[in-house]
């Protein structure tokens, strides 16, 4: 039996599982179903305005050319310590989306090939590096926190020292 096939049988064994425990245990699962279904779509419209408000802020910011605007002024202090401006945009969005970080990467790989220097540094930091401000504006928003500085400072500096580990790294070995 390949991996494939057993894959297609995991979810509903897991089901079925889940099932035969709540029935031994007597539990009454399709109340417990209902109320569990009641909870997600109350947490859906709380998730929601914060998600909205990402999406919208990613968006103006991608759209508008700032992050463009902004290489091409402080172009100068990126060659002076030999910074590769071409990871500027990835390491500038990763913290901010997901989805645009990862168009960005394989824009790289298409540009400049999956084992070039740019690839290799580009596929790095997106293993390494979270989306942090999103992270921290949808979670922290959806539970109602509202002094995030710590978090958010602790954050960026992690995705911060991870752009220069990963330009580090891959100078050290390729």
């Amino acid at each position: 039996m390949s991996f494939v096939a057993l894959g297609n049988y995991l979810l509903p064994i897991v089901v079925f599982l889940i099932i035969f425990v709540a029935l031994y245990k007597k539990v009454p699962l399709f109340d417990v179903f209902i109320e569990g279904a009641k909870e997600g779509i109350l947490l859906g419209f709380q998730v929601f305005p914060c998600l909205l408000g990402m999406i919208f802020g990613i968006n103006l910011l991608l759209r508008s050319n700032i992050v463009t605007d902004f290489f091409k002024l402080f172009s100068p202090f990126f060659s002076y310590f030999h910074f590769p401006r071409e990871i500027l945009p990835l390491a500038i969005i990763r913290p901010i989306s997901g989805n645009a970080s990862f168009a960005m990467m394989i824009d790289i790989f298409k540009n400049y090939g999956v084992d070039s220097y740019l690839g290799r540094i580009a596929a790095v930091m997106q293993g390494a590096t979270d989306t942090t401000i999103y992270v921290i504006s949808l979670y922290f928003g959806s539970i109602g926190i509202k002094n995030i500085r710590y978090a958010l400072k602790a954050g960026l500096f992690a995705d911060f020292i991870t752009l220069i580990v990963s330009i580090l790294l891959i100078s050290f070995f390729f």
